[in-house]
């Protein structure tokens, strides 16, 4: 009978407490800006419900059947105003544990968290304070009506002026210590940066060795203002980047350490880190909010309205999280270029992967490979400029965009934009419709470039980002020009030519006594001028065919193997499993490697990064399977980046020859594919 009763009075209990939990808002399937780092899949809210106890969240995750992923049981909501609201509970789905998708690579679950306020209209969910975490931005009704700033009051709310040192060649030096740092509970000793300077040859790999005690120090050169992190991917605790900003001919101090949270803070001592420490701490969102424009797989026009909306969100948080954090001037000028330096890098990236989806190449009997298109008129509408009409609001004069970690792959994409190729193609062509590929015919191309760029971008002159395109041009066909340019003296010694065909061969020769003065010319900006000018001097000054490898970490390896294998040349190849044109390019050239085997004046040699030196089963496997009998080394990710660091190089396959004194072949001269190994052997030897 007590027991009766004690039930009666949890249940009257019950039903008072549920009488107290009112229910103020509804939002039936809610609207978000960004699902984010859900990058195999989606993160969506089916329902908010909004009430005086609680704000509950009814999610779907669509991932691959199979794949695992979890829900920190840290997550929370995030207001406009950066206010928290902690997770209580959740249904149906198990927290801070590994959950396998199933079947049908769909979850549905509830979340409960702290009652929202009724003035909130629009909030994040975020999977707790741990690398990589799962982010639903910008949750809203789709009946409200974002408001968002133009460029033009941001730019006339926040005026700053560039100093006149702002561009200049000169060291960067970055400096500090980790409190607490052990690397064994940290699970690592050293961490990257892929770093590019627009006006270097290749992109690089920097690495920061972190000292016992937690302190490191880097030292590196750059020709302005840079935006950059130190990141690891073995991170044991959560911590994995050291994002910075500084000027050339600057030190940044940095002290790692946990706030109050027990989350790792990066404090800047000094330099312009400091300046603009809450840019830094929150510049990832402009990353995150422009990525459902890169991943659309929609038609042009519905892209279109796509990246309207991306653009309006952008500018909305941009103002939010300025307000928020209390940008200083600088700040929101430099946010509000990475804002638009991360939007024309989405909608080149949408229109490149566009472009993969309509058309595809189809190998023939013969080996050589056939265009199908399966949307030719969407594949038309990817070769015309007025389809990019979007890039228009960007300011590709601001000197700013160099600072976005964004603005060397953008640069790439504007390079060669398929309206800019189609254009160049056009330029070259004489009176009967055939590519000129001689001297007259790339100057053509030069020309007819600055007038593509100037076309897709709508300027009426040839901007900054024009300039940098030249440039990367410039800098990479810098080596042929030069080889090409020995070869006149070939062409005026040939008996066989009359003294007017000789002098034809010279004029139509691509040489570097031909381009140089044309593309000197294009560069109006003084600083780029300058650079061009530098380069060209630099590179001519070079008159041995190689240099010795620098004092640094992983050069034993190299001169282990001159020494291993003597007299000879090594031409090594650098690449990885998880690289398909590392793969393509050792799968497609079997039987001329064999060839090359039987050589005794070059060596090959396939340089692996793995998490252990023994390799994964994939890489055991493949290696017996394709480089059977073939000289391979598996070395540690950290000391592949090492390798990386030493060579100056990011992306593979990367090759590399090394003399049998065990030198570093000169760029130019360098074996650059299995093909061409014996003419690169030869031009070699001729070269001493």
């Amino acid at each position: 009978m007590q027991t009766n009763k004690l039930l009666s009075a949890i249940l009257l209990a019950l039903v008072a407490l549920m009488g107290q939990a009112k229910t103020y808002k509804t939002i039936k399937a809610p609207k978000a800006m960004a699902s984010v780092n859900v990058s195999t899949g989606e993160l969506r809210a089916r329902e908010v419900i909004f009430r005086d106890t609680a704000t509950t969240i009814h999610f779907t995750i669509e991932y691959p059947k199979g794949e695992l992923f979890r829900f920190d049981k840290g997550s929370y909501l995030l207001d406009e105003n950066g206010k928290r609201y902690a997770l209580r509970s959740a249904e149906n789905i198990a927290l801070s544990t590994w959950i396998q998708s199933p079947e049908s690579g769909i979850t549905e679950f509830t979340m409960h968290f702290e009652p929202l306020p009724k003035s909130v209209k629009i909030f994040d969910f975020i999977e707790g304070d741990v690398s990589f975490a799962f982010m639903l931005l910008g949750i809203h009704d789709q009946k409200y009506k974002i408001q968002a700033p133009t460029m033009e009051e941001v730019a006339a709310a926040n005026p700053y002026t560039l100093p006149q040192d702002w561009f200049r060649t000169d060291t960067i030096t970055v400096k500090g210590r980790i409190e607490g740092y052990n690397p064994v509970l940290f699970g690592f000793n050293s961490m990257e940066c892929y770093f590019e300077d627009v006006f270097s040859d290749d992109a690089t790999t920097l690495v920061l060795d972190i000292a016992p005690d937690g302190t490191f120090c880097k030292k590196f050169q750059a020709s302005y203002p840079v935006q950059q992190k130190f990141f690891c991917t073995e991170s044991r605790n959560g911590f994995h980047e050291i994002p910075f900003f500084a000027r050339p001919g600057e030190t940044i101090d940095i002290t790692v350490k946990r706030d109050e949270r027990g989350v790792y803070q990066c404090h800047y001592n000094s330099g312009s880190s400091r300046d603009v420490q809450n840019w830094l701490r929150n510049m990832n969102v402009f990353d995150n909010l422009a990525y459902p424009l890169h991943l659309s797989k929609i038609n042009i026009a519905e892209a279109k309205q796509k990246a309207e909306e991306v653009w309006q969100n952008m500018m909305y948080r941009l103002q939010s999280v300025s307000r928020q954090y209390h940008f200083t001037p600088l700040e929101m000028q430099l946010a509000m270029a990475d804002v638009q330096a991360n939007f024309a890098y989405a909608w080149m990236d949408y229109m490149m992967y566009r472009e993969d989806e309509v058309r595809t190449f189809v190998k023939q009997d013969i080996g050589a490979y056939r265009m199908e298109v399966s949307d030719s008129a969407e594949f038309v509408a990817i070769g015309d400029e007025k389809n990019y009409e979007l890039l228009h609001r960007v300011d590709f004069d601001n000197p700013l965009l160099l600072a976005s970690n964004q603005y060397s792959i953008l640069l790439n994409r504007i390079q060669f934009a398929r309206p800019v190729m189609l254009y160049r193609e056009k330029s070259m062509m004489n009176e009967e419709g055939i590519i000129e590929y001689n001297a007259s015919g790339v100057i053509k191309r030069l020309k007819g470039s600055l007038i593509a760029w100037r076309n897709l971008m709508g300027v009426d002159h040839d901007n900054m980002m024009a300039q940098h395109c030249i440039y990367k041009e410039y800098l990479n066909d810098f080596k042929s020009w030069r080889h090409n340019e020995d070869m006149n003296a070939v062409f005026l010694a040939d008996t066989t030519k009359t003294e007017a065909e000789r002098k034809k061969n010279v004029d139509e020769n691509i040489s570097i006594s031909k381009m140089y003065p044309e593309y000197l010319a294009a560069f109006k900006d003084p600083y780029i001028h300058q650079k061009a000018e530098a380069y060209y001097a630099h590179k001519m000054a070079q008159k041995d065919i190689s240099t010795p490898l620098p004092d640094m970490p992983m050069a034993d390896l190299i001169h282990q193997l001159t020494q291993k294998f003597p007299g000879r040349y090594l031409m090594i190849d650098f690449w990885g499993m998880g690289c398909g044109p590392c793969r393509a390019a050792i799968e497609g050239s079997k039987e001329i490697r064999a060839q090359i085997a039987k050589r005794d004046d070059v060596k090959l040699i396939f340089i692996a990064g793995e998490r252990t030196t023994e390799g994964s089963d994939a890489y055991k496997k493949y290696v017996a399977e394709w480089l059977a009998d073939e000289e391979t080394i598996c070395v540690t990710n950290a000391d592949f980046t090492r390798l990386q660091e030493l060579f100056r190089f990011n992306g593979i396959p990367h090759y590399e020859t090394i003399t049998p004194e065990g030198r570093r072949v000169r760029d130019d001269l360098r074996i650059t594919g299995f093909y061409n190994v014996d003419m690169g052997l030869r031009q070699i030897k001729n070269s001493f």
